[in-house]
């Protein structure tokens, strides 16, 4: 069994007080480390509520990305500028639109720098039961954000994380935060929940804020602060240490099987 997210962490996002989703969020992993021989967490983070109900069967793999399909050549100037013409920053956020993933506080930051005169619009990949509302509130206000619905030609999301200046990951019970790895396998940072294990992943090549759109714009503006190119590179290099001979390795030894070293190919001048 793979846990892909906290138990508590997603109580307390539906607004379960902390004491009482550590309680439900115990009894709930008791009875998963009993059902499965093994637990795999993708991160430290993840695996901390496990450890503290004293199970013994969980092991630690990281997910991984496609360093081919996502890289920083899908940058598409032409795609950037249908949504944000420099020097405007453009954010991106994919995520699935529900409370849990905080997709709101995206917005907060966007307020944010509005308001500080930074020229900035935000795009949304995603879709979920808070789409209705979001798109409401940015009617209402006047705000620039495109939201794209759910988008299913994977070449365009690569584009379109590649295109931006940052990413941003508000969920704060994320457990890894695949659409932040890719962003940064595409050379773009990302600013993440600093409630979630996003810092494990972005390490120094991102930023983390609390869970205010307030700090979100401070720790987006600390990243546009660095040159673009050792930010982007940065990113990638970051990435590059999530790969799919990575995470296949870690699974297939959570697994007992056997491991034959095979190192994803790169092809030269994307990484």
């Amino acid at each position: 069994m793979v846990s892909h997210e906290t138990a508590d962490g997603v109580l307390r996002t539906w607004g379960l007080p902390e004491p009482a989703a550590r309680r439900t969020a115990d009894a709930l992993n008791t009875r998963t480390a009993h059902a499965y021989t093994r637990v795999v967490c993708t991160t430290e983070y993840a695996e901390r509520e496990f450890v503290r109900i004293g199970a013994r069967n969980v092991v630690r793999a990281p997910l991984g990305v496609d360093l081919v399909e996502r890289h920083p050549a899908l940058h598409d100037p032409g795609l950037r500028a249908r949504y944000a013409r420099v020097p405007a920053t453009l954010l991106v956020m994919c995520s699935r639109l529900s409370p849990e993933k905080r997709p709101g506080t995206a917005l907060d930051a966007l307020e944010a720098l509005l308001r500080r005169g930074r020229r900035a619009a935000l795009v949304v990949a995603g879709d979920g039961p808070l789409r209705a509302r979001l798109e409401q509130r940015a009617r209402e206000r006047g705000l620039p954000v495109t939201f794209l619905g759910h988008v299913r030609d994977r070449a365009l999301l690569g584009a379109l994380q590649a295109s931006a200046d940052v990413c941003l990951a508000p969920g704060p019970a994320e457990t890894f935060g695949l659409a932040a790895l890719e962003a940064m396998a595409c050379g773009t940072p990302v600013v993440a929940s600093a409630s979630s294990a996003l810092l494990e992943v972005i390490g120094p090549a991102g930023a983390v804020a609390e869970d205010r759109g307030e700090a979100f714009a401070d720790a987006v503006e600390r990243l546009l602060e660095r040159a673009e190119p050792a930010r982007r590179e940065a990113a990638r290099a970051r990435a590059e240490r999530f790969g799919w001979d990575t995470a296949v390795a870690a699974f297939l030894t959570a697994l007992d099987a056997p491991v034959t070293p095979v190192r994803q190919a790169v092809p030269r001048g994307l990484s």
